[in-house]
């Protein structure tokens, strides 16, 4: 399935076989490829982007420092890592339930 073909794909790039761009590009296209073949058979639902983009949300596994929830809501929302940091450091600061955000994404926000 698509996690046996990213999982080549992984043993390749480890291998040497694959630079850094054509892993993120064959992973990019099977990951695309599933999109389209899940996306097939359902009915549309006047889900709005931020939905599909909520649904696709995964932690990093090469941009992190703790977890990697800032880089998984990076690559989902489009905005810098760091502007993710930033954000829960100032809200577990003032407001103290940063931390408790941080904390349940990453029990429930499943890895790449």
């Amino acid at each position: 399935m698509i996690a046996d073909e990213i999982k080549r794909l992984h043993e390749l790039h480890q291998a040497g076989a694959l630079t850094d761009a054509e892993f993120e590009q064959a992973k990019a296209k099977i990951l695309s490829s599933s999109t389209v073949n899940l996306n097939k058979g359902t009915a549309s639902s006047g889900n709005g982007s931020f939905a599909d983009e909520l649904n696709t949300l995964r932690r990093s596994r090469t941009d992190r420092w703790i977890s990697g929830v800032c880089g998984g809501l990076a690559k989902a929302s489009g905005v810098e890592s760091w502007v993710w940091r930033l954000v829960f450091a100032l809200f577990t600061l003032t407001f103290g339930f940063g931390a408790v955000i941080y904390l349940l994404l990453w029990i429930f926000v499943p890895e790449e």
